[in-house]
C-alpha cells in the first residue's frame, strides 16, 4: 500500500489547520467530560460540526473512503489548534477513525507536529475510537491503541455496547477509558437489565485498571445511579451541552 505523502512541519499543520485537501470546511464544539467527585472538568471532546456550528451529520455524511484519510488527519490538526487558542488546561479527546489509519506510527507524526505547533501537551490527548465503525482487523485497532498507549497518549473506546462491542480488543490491549453508550444509561435507574449489564462491566474495567465514562447523562437521576455504582467520569447535557469554539462551564447536580 503506498503511503500519503505528509509533511510534519509548521507548514503543513498551517494547511490542515486550513483544511487543505478537502473540498469542505468544519470546525468543533467541545463538550466537557467532567470529574464528579473533585468537580472539576476532565477532558473536553472535540465534536466535529459545520463551519458556522451545523450538525456533526452535515460534515460526516461528506466523509468517503477516497478522503478519509485526510479527513482523520485534517481533524488532529484543526482540533489541537482550537484547543490551543483557547487555551484548554483540561485533557482533550479527539476521535480518530480507525480504517484511516494504516500505520499509527506513521500517521501519528502530523498530530505530533501539530502539538509542536500550536504548543499543546501531547500527554494531555485522549484519542477516542468509535466503537461503532467497523473493523476488518481486531488485530490492527489492537494495534494502534497499542502505538499510542506506547506514545504517551490516552485511549478510550467511544459508545460501549452500541453494537460491535470489542471485547477481544479489552483482552488484548485495553483502553484507558471506556464510555458507556447513551443506550445503556437512558433510564438506567428503573431498567434492572441495564444495570446488570453496567455492573458488569464496572467490574471489568475495575479488574483492568481502566476507568468508565457514562456518555450522555441527561437526568439527576441516570446519574445518581451511576454515581452510587462508583462511576466518577461524566459527559451529557445534565453538566453541559457541546459548545461552538468554546469551552462549556460544566454544572454539577446537588
Amino acid at each position: 500500500m503506498n503511503k500519503p505523502a505528509v509533511l510534519f512541519d509548521e507548514s503543513h499543520c498551517e494547511q490542515c489547520a486550513c483544511g487543505n485537501g478537502l473540498d469542505f470546511s468544519f470546525s468543533f464544539a467541545f463538550q466537557p467530560i467532567v470529574d464528579a467527585v473533585n468537580k472539576t472538568v476532565f477532558a473536553y471532546e472535540a465534536l466535529v460540526r459545520g463551519p458556522e456550528g451545523q450538525g456533526a451529520m452535515t460534515v460526516l455524511g461528506k466523509v468517503n473512503e477516497h478522503n478519509q484519510y485526510a479527513f482523520d488527519q485534517i481533524c488532529r490538526v484543526k482540533a489541537v489548534k482550537l484547543a490551543s487558542r483557547l487555551d484548554m488546561q483540561a485533557m482533550l479527546s479527539i476521535n480518530f477513525m480507525p480504517n484511516a489509519v494504516y500505520q499509527a506510527e506513521y500517521c501519528i507524526r502530523t498530530t505530533l507536529a501539530a502539538a509542536q505547533t500550536y504548543q499543546f501537551d501531547t500527554r494531555k490527548i485522549i484519542f477516542e475510537v468509535i466503537e461503532g465503525e467497523k473493523m476488518t482487523s481486531v488485530e490492527h485497532l489492537t494495534s494502534i491503541i497499542e502505538a499510542y498507549q506506547t506514545m504517551g497518549f490516552h485511549t478510550a473506546i467511544d459508545d460501549f455496547g452500541a453494537g460491535y462491542s470489542r471485547y477481544n480488543l479489552m483482552i488484548s490491549s485495553p483502553p484507558d477509558l471506556l464510555k458507556l453508550d447513551m443506550g445503556l444509561v437512558r433510564d438506567i435507574h428503573q431498567e434492572p437489565n441495564k444495570q446488570a449489564v453496567v455492573s458488569g462491566i464496572i467490574t471489568m474495567m475495575c479488574q483492568l485498571g481502566g476507568r468508565i465514562v457514562a456518555e450522555g447523562v441527561e437526568t439527576p437521576e441516570e446519574y445518581f445511579w451511576l454515581r452510587s455504582q462508583g462511576i466518577t467520569l461524566y459527559q451529557g447535557y445534565l453538566f453541559a451541552r457541546p459548545g461552538f469554539e468554546c469551552l462549556p462551564e460544566p454544572v454539577f447536580p446537588d
